[in-house]
């Protein structure tokens, strides 16, 4: 689907949201049958047999009564995943989520108007900032226009959670605290959080119903970089949001003790339209390319970021600019699509405002001095020594793959996406000598605040195909044969996903159930199939397509030994966003990125004189 933005009367955003339909529940047996065949890759033949045995065992006994139990709470439930997704995935997890559960990634802006260049960081960061905002008066005014399948209109509840959203710690589960309103609801908070050199500043970015202009913007940008610039800085409060969620949580209440104002101070920020982050201490000199710019957006400065802020907007000393998200109140999708609609502004503007230069009286920005005492100075800096260790130990590769892209992939009568998905099986197995487990995403907006599926891409039929390409003996017609057999498989599997028939969130919802119930844990999940295979968040490929649009980002690997592995396909090119952890012996991003474009070009040689 293609994020195109633009004002629209016809539809308003959210009109179609009631009349979405449930997120079903699968056919226990269907969903056992897809899980076993999904574990087959990473088995043995006796293995297989144990699986297939503890698997029918469970669809038999407490499985089907536990099945039940869920369609009991479907039945009540618009969508019956929602609550404890964001729970299991996000809120309950106590590791720290900044690097580890956060997204981040760098603007298209350098490819056209605006390449780094010293000195532009506050006049880009102003215009980008206004667009933004502009972005948010669309969501406000309900006239983003509604997301489709084909003709079908899509969840569009995630956009509500882009602005005025922020996660805040709890000693057992975290909390999401979202203050954004339409129009027809009421008012919304308008003001801003500016961090700068270890200080917090705000101010409102709305006047007399007016959005501030970009120069409004970039007057009260110059205040705060000019009063940071002549004093010492701050103590960097922000970098507590990087630590373990108990931990914070536990900091936070000590940090709310000592002052009344610092609560105060810490609901400004929660409520804040988002936080711009002026970046003045980039340890490797200013980014200028992909790679270096997605390295600092996932583990920058912490002092100039807030964690758990749903959008973190930064700005580096050379006007590039990128973007830090916690992921729990949205998908990759929403920051893409306000990205896009930056991009397609940006490149309408030939990156100039060509307003008025006008500035109105303006109240200036006031700083958030937050009361501390010795504890929390020394949490602030276990909090950045922490960070900086896990920040130095992360490898990211992102390039672009410019010689085809997406024309010439579909000329061949060939799906894009499962092009680079297969490809990266491919790579994975010449790297490692074994299938890769692998996670993709697949989004069931189609449904009633409609998250994501998992779709499996290490398929038997992906498996045998890539074992063809590593056999000598294996004819071209051979492996033409096999590898269409793989996308056939693929195109499948992840068109019933997004159909609301995958298995992984069923069988999450399953053991769930369980646990509710305070039943013992069942078998299957206990088998080590299922952690092979990529259960319980065990995925060496952590993947995920970020669309058709110019906009890319990454995350981090889900385990120590694995990949994260973001992509976007252009009608030219695949921009192929890779990190891993230096620290595992096993993995290298740059190898696995040389690795997929290298099979680019073996797999557009297999499509030569194939029956497509």
């Amino acid at each position: 689907m293609e994020n195109h933005v633009f004002g629209s009367v016809e539809e308003r955003t959210f009109q179609y949201q009631d009349s979405l339909p449930p997120l079903p529940v699968p056919p226990l047996e269907e969903s056992l049958s897809k899980y076993c065949d999904s574990v087959k890759p990473f088995l043995n033949e006796d293995e297989y047999k144990t699986t297939c045995r503890i698997v029918k065992d469970f669809g038999n006994g407490v499985g089907k009564e536990l099945h039940q139990k869920l369609l009991e709470r479907a039945r009540t439930r618009k969508n019956w995943l929602e609550d404890w997704w964001l729970s299991a995935a996000y809120l309950d997890v106590r590791m720290p989520s900044q690097i580890n559960v956060n997204f981040g990634g760098s603007a298209p802006y350098l490819e056209h108007y605006w390449p780094p260049k010293i000195g532009t960081q506050l006049e880009r960061g102003s215009l980008a900032t206004w667009y933004t905002l502009k972005f948010w008066e669309l969501i406000r005014s309900e006239k983003l226009p509604v997301h489709k399948a084909r003709t079908s209109p899509l969840d569009m509840s995630q956009f509500q959670k882009l602005f005025n959203t922020c996660k805040v710690p709890g000693v057992t589960t975290d909390t999401l605290s979202n203050h954004f309103k339409t129009e027809s609801e009421g008012r919304c908070p308008t003001h801003l959080i500016v961090m700068c050199r270890g200080r917090i500043f705000t101010f409102e970015a709305v006047l007399d119903d007016q959005i501030l202009s970009p120069p409004e913007i970039l007057r009260q940008f110059s205040y705060i970089q000019n009063i940071c610039r002549s004093a010492r800085d701050g103590l960097g409060l922000s970098a507590l949001t990087t630590e373990e969620r108990t931990r914070w949580a536990r900091s936070r209440e000590h940090l709310i003790s000592l002052d009344p104002k610092n609560l105060s101070h810490l609901e400004r920020i929660q409520s804040s339209l988002f936080v711009v982050s002026i970046d003045e201490d980039c340890p490797h000199g200013s980014p200028e390319d992909y790679s270096q710019i997605t390295k600092l957006a996932l583990a920058g400065d912490p002092t100039v970021r807030w964690g758990d802020k749903s959008y973190n907007f930064i700005l580096w000393h050379n006007g590039v600019v990128g973007s830090n998200c916690d992921h729990a109140p949205f998908d990759a999708m929403v920051i893409v699509a306000l990205t896009d609609y930056n991009d397609q502004q940006l490149i309408a503007s030939e990156g100039r405002w060509k307003g008025s230069s006008f500035v109105r009286e303006l109240p200036n920005p006031e700083e958030l001095v937050f009361t501390v005492d010795q504890r929390i100075i020394n949490d602030i800096a276990l909090a950045k020594a922490q960070y900086h260790t896990q920040a130095s130990d992360l490898q990211v590769a992102n390039y672009a793959f410019t010689s085809f892209g997406k024309s010439l992939v579909k000329k061949k009568k060939l799906h894009p996406d499962t092009f680079v998905q297969l490809s990266l099986q491919l790579a994975f197995y010449k790297l490692h000598g074994r299938p890769g487990c692998c996670y993709e995403t697949a989004t069931t907006r189609m449904f009633y605040h409609g998250r994501t599926e998992t779709m499996r891409p290490c398929t038997m039929e992906a498996v045998n195909w890539c074992r063809s390409m590593l056999d000598p003996a294996s004819t071209h017609a051979q492996r033409q044969e096999l590898m269409l057999k793989a996308f056939a498989k693929h195109n499948k599997m992840m068109n019933e996903c997004q159909l609301g028939k995958g298995f992984d969130r069923h069988l999450l919802g399953l053991l769930l159930i369980a646990k509710e119930q305070g039943l013992a844990v069942p078998e299957l999940y206990n088998d080590p199939a299922f952690t092979k295979s990529g259960g319980g968040g065990n995925f060496a490929l952590s993947t995920s397509l970020t669309g058709y649009t110019s906009v890319t980002g990454a995350v981090v690997p889900m385990i120590h030994d694995g990949y994260g592995f973001f992509y976007r396909i252009r009608d030219n090119r695949i921009v192929i966003a890779c990190t891993a952890w230096k620290s595992s012996p096993e993995t290298d991003a740059e190898k696995l990125c040389r690795t997929v474009f290298q099979n680019f070009h073996d797999m557009l040689q297999l499509t030569v004189s194939a029956r497509l």
